[in-house]
């Protein structure tokens, strides 16, 4: 049997792309440093300074005109996940609070998007450059519509420039990185300043589950986050207290639209009755309260997500719909929606799936 011949021109490029990747194999990327860069096109800047879990951001934006120059700190608890900001030329100075998730803004985390479109195929070697002092790898890659170029620091595993040019237009800076260094910086810089004494970040998600439920919030997921699962299941519906998870033992009307188009939504209409009974129309959206059993609602084998609404009547006040999508923890999963105040229904509340504990098992017949 004969072994069929690679054309040279298509071994040099895999050859080239293998080497391109054996050369990303990145050490664990550093978490102390004190990265600047440019930002936009009006000087101006933003220091990244990092000790372990705790990164603060300074951002300088120089005087445009009559605009004054802007100074803005923020500091990360990447272990909490919390964040705080403030101006200190303000009088006062105010703080305020919030969360994160992912990717907060870490330098380095650009590495692994060049890794992954190497991989693709997209970028490919185009030389070498310095740039802050460092050597670098140059990568481009180009489409119809775009051509994108990467200065990769590989020994550290830091883009330290990149841009992105649409065809027939000018080039537009994406990073670039001015000044690197990897020593730790003074612990100092992770103060609080005295006016976030009192800021205390929002509720992330899973506290406000945990609040809602009085469970754990590993039990617990929100089905208002897609994709839906890939596997099919039956659905019991349960509406219920925030809190207490007591059932709340009121007539209810349901309504679903398992036709909905996220790409195509169609336009729902809302009937409303003195008493606060809904009526339902547009789209595919029907009403399924004669499937009520029990207090209880079972849909079985729904797509990968749907419209689906709860009505407790309330005089003058009328009915809405929510995307939910599907997640199957078992073939009977149980969907729990949560009524923030129920002395008050039309406040609203959570879609709650409960992949485990006590509220995931199915009711006994």
């Amino acid at each position: 049997m004969s072994t069929p011949k690679i054309p040279f021109a298509h071994f040099l490029k895999a050859s080239v792309c293998l080497l391109a990747l054996a050369t990303l194999a990145f050490a664990q990327a550093p978490t102390s440093y004190v990265i600047t860069q440019s930002v936009g096109t009006t000087g101006g800047t933003s220091t990244t300074y990092r000790s372990g879990s705790k990164a603060l951001v300074y951002f300088n934006q120089s005087a445009q005109g009559a605009t004054p120059a802007t100074h803005t700190y923020t500091l990360y608890d990447l272990a909490a996940g919390a964040n705080y900001s403030w101006n200190p030329d303000a009088s006062p100075i105010t703080c305020s609070a919030g969360t994160f998730s992912g990717d907060w803004g870490d330098p380095f985390a650009m590495a692994g998007e060049v890794t992954d479109d190497l991989k693709k195929g997209e970028l490919k070697p185009a030389g070498t450059d310095t740039v802050a002092g460092l050597a670098t790898q140059v990568y481009t890659g180009s489409t119809a519509q775009e051509t994108e170029k990467v200065w990769l620091d590989q020994k550290d595993g830091l883009v330290l420039r990149a841009t992105y040019t649409p065809t027939g237009a000018a080039p537009m800076t994406l990073v670039d990185i001015t000044k690197v260094s990897l020593t730790a910086p003074s612990a100092s810089l992770f103060t609080l300043p005295p006016a976030c004494a009192g800021a205390k970040p929002p509720p992330t998600p899973a506290e406000l589950m945990a609040a809602e439920t009085g469970d754990s919030a590993a039990n617990w997921v929100n089905a208002s986050y897609g994709p839906g699962s890939t596997n099919s299941c039956s659905i019991i519906v349960h509406v219920v207290a925030a809190k207490t998870m007591a059932p709340i033992n009121r007539k209810y009307q349901a309504a679903i639209d398992t036709t909905y188009d996220q790409n195509n939504p169609p336009h729902y209409v809302f009937g409303v009755g003195v008493d606060g009974t809904s009526t339902y129309s547009g789209g595919g959206l029907h009403e399924i309260t004669n499937q009520i059993h029990n207090g209880t609602l079972r849909i079985d084998n729904p797509p990968a997500y749907f419209m689906l609404g709860v009505n407790i009547p309330t005089p003058n006040r009328g009915a809405d719909v929510n995307l939910v999508y599907r997640q199957c923890f078992a073939p009977v999963t149980m969907l729990y929606w949560v009524v923030k105040d129920p002395s008050h229904p039309a406040d609203g509340g959570d879609w709650l799936y409960a992949k485990s504990g006590k509220y995931a098992t199915p009711p006994a017949h």
